[in-house]
């Protein structure tokens, strides 16, 4: 899994496209035709209901104390001179020779209380703006897999057209809100310029939001100037103005590398927010007990996050959570498990005390897009919304505990972000929904679907799901049987054959490509760090 990923005025777009007026219309017979794919339009979703504590008040405090004891007594390890510097400058005691810092609790909770509590993140479509922090809920695909996989082409290395066809599918998807990371790593691209290319293909493909990479200085520079080209901004007005982020993973145990630290350094000094994301498995990098675990991935998340605060105050960040469990027969990691649904709870409680925006994934550790991949995919998803996460990062197409990124995963995930979004929204109680009138003209032993009340919203009032298929047994029978997978193999291939590239000012068009040029030139970014 990638290190940096947990595993490693702007051009609005008003016309409506082809693309749109197909988005509104479709399949509602639930009989898997190629008929163009229902959805509904892009929207600013909300949480609407009220956190789960999964631990008392005092529980939390407990696992509080106990990460700022870590921090205070044993300490973690800042792997970078520049970082130590940074922090010597704060009043941070930093040792001689060695790595390991200890962080005096009030610094650390003195730091952190300018961390804002929410920011919006831009896109170069405005209408993508996306409210981070609250009661919001972004969610972005797959990110950082090695491989990927469908029905005609199997398991395979990731490839810049497969790359291309996952961002594609996220521009097509309304339910998709930001593009959370490479779906698939492109190794046909050589590493120094993989970024060049694969950012510049987030402009281009796609009119959303989007992430990059903390593998080494040059890598967020570029990334930053893309994203800056992309919205049209002077470097004062991309300093004031989030449009880009980047997932910052701790090296669990209790480490912080060069490329996460000058990610954090880069990033936070012009102003872009970083998510700061522990990957702590309980029982390989992390105690085996959820407690122990949850302590060592907040203490690891304060330091780094309190770090992000001292190198700009005020900074955009994001708690991350990501604390699961592994196999203690094999030791693999294992996604998708009642520890790591407690987890996620406890992970945005404590997000919630530090008044900070959180993070959580919609993960699993199938190998394919079966039984085992749904349940634990919905699990890690109820985690996350109950959790109160605002972003959920992976919640389409992870497969094999993110090691392959599946299109038809993807679009099962689809479907099933698609439910859980209509399941946010809140519940019209009106007096026209409460239907006493057409409760009183069908009367007892009558029927409701002739009534003008039906009539009149039978077309818009459930969900059409894309994948489930509520035939009776004959007439699935005879239309051959179809599974969930065999819908998801015609979904992904309807689904990239009604994109269309969001439309972009020529003259940005024309800086980024020079831009890429010119940075290709010059060798790209190191490939060591």
């Amino acid at each position: 899994m990638a290190s940096s990923d947990d595993i490693r005025a702007p051009q609005a777009e008003t016309a409506e496209t082809p693309a749109r007026r197909r988005g509104r219309r479709g399949r509602r017979d639930g009989t898997g035709s190629d008929a163009p794919i229902e959805q509904k339009p892009f929207r600013a979703r909300r949480n609407p209901f009220q956190p789960v504590a999964c631990v008392s008040a005092d529980e939390l405090e407990s696992i509080h104390n106990a990460s700022l004891d870590v921090l205070e007594n044993i300490g973690i390890d800042f792997i970078n001179p520049e970082a130590k510097a940074v922090l010597a400058a704060a009043g941070v005691e930093v040792p001689a020779s060695g790595d390991r810092i200890r962080m005096d609790r009030g610094l650390v909770l003195e730091a952190l209380s300018h961390a804002p509590a929410e920011f919006t993140l831009h896109a170069r479509n405005p209408a993508h703006n996306l409210r981070v922090g609250g009661d919001s809920v972004i969610w972005s695909g797959v990110a950082s897999a090695p491989n990927c996989a469908d029905a005609a082409g199997g398991r395979r290395p990731g490839s810049q057209e497969d790359f291309r066809d996952f961002v594609r599918l996220s521009q097509v998807f309304n339910v998709i809100d930001l593009n959370g990371g490479y779906p698939v790593e492109p190794v046909d691209l050589h590493a120094s310029i993989r970024h060049l290319d694969c950012i510049s293909d987030f402009v281009t493909l796609t009119d959303k939001a989007f992430h990059i990479y903390s593998l080494g200085r040059e890598r967020n520079l570029d990334g930053m100037e893309i994203a800056r080209i992309a919205l049209g901004l002077t470097d004062e007005e991309f300093s004031k103005t989030p449009c880009t982020i980047s997932i910052i993973n701790s090296s669990s145990p209790l480490r912080l590398d060069t490329p996460m630290l000058q990610g954090i350094i880069e990033m936070s000094r012009r102003g872009q927010p970083i998510v700061l994301t522990p990957f702590t498995l309980a029982g390989a990098m992390a105690p085996v007990t959820i407690a122990g675990a949850l302590v060592q991935q907040n203490a690891e998340a304060l330091a780094g996050l309190a770090f992000a605060q001292i190198v700009r105050p005020g900074a955009p960040v994001v708690y991350g959570g990501f604390t699961s469990n592994v196999d203690m027969k094999s030791g693999a990691p294992a996604f998708g498990t009642p520890e790591y649904m407690q987890a996620a709870l406890v992970g945005g409680q404590l997000a919630r005390r530090y008044n900070i925006p959180y993070r959580s994934s919609a993960v699993c550790a199938a190998n394919s897009p079966d039984a085992q991949a749904a349940y634990e995919t919905v699990f890690s998803l109820w985690g996350a919304l109950m959790g109160g996460a605002n972003y959920v990062k992976h919640a389409a197409g992870w497969l094999e505990g993110g090691l392959t990124a599946g299109f038809e995963k993807f679009i099962i995930d689809i479907d099933l972000l698609q439910m859980l979004d209509t399941f946010l929204q809140p519940l019209d109680v009106s007096t026209e929904a409460l239907a006493v009138d057409a409760i009183r003209d069908v009367g007892p032993g009558g029927h409701f679907f002739g009534t003008a009340h039906t009539q009149s919203r039978y077309k818009t009032a459930f969900y059409p799901p894309i994948i489930s298929d509520w035939r009776n047994f004959e007439t699935w029978q005879e239309a051959g049987s179809p599974t969930a997978y065999d819908k998801a193999q015609r979904l992904h291939k309807t689904a990239l054959a009604e994109y269309e590239a969001p439309p972009l000012d020529p003259a940005i068009a024309e800086e980024l490509a020079g831009f890429v040029a010119r940075r290709k030139a010059e060798g790209g970014a190191p490939t060591d760090f």
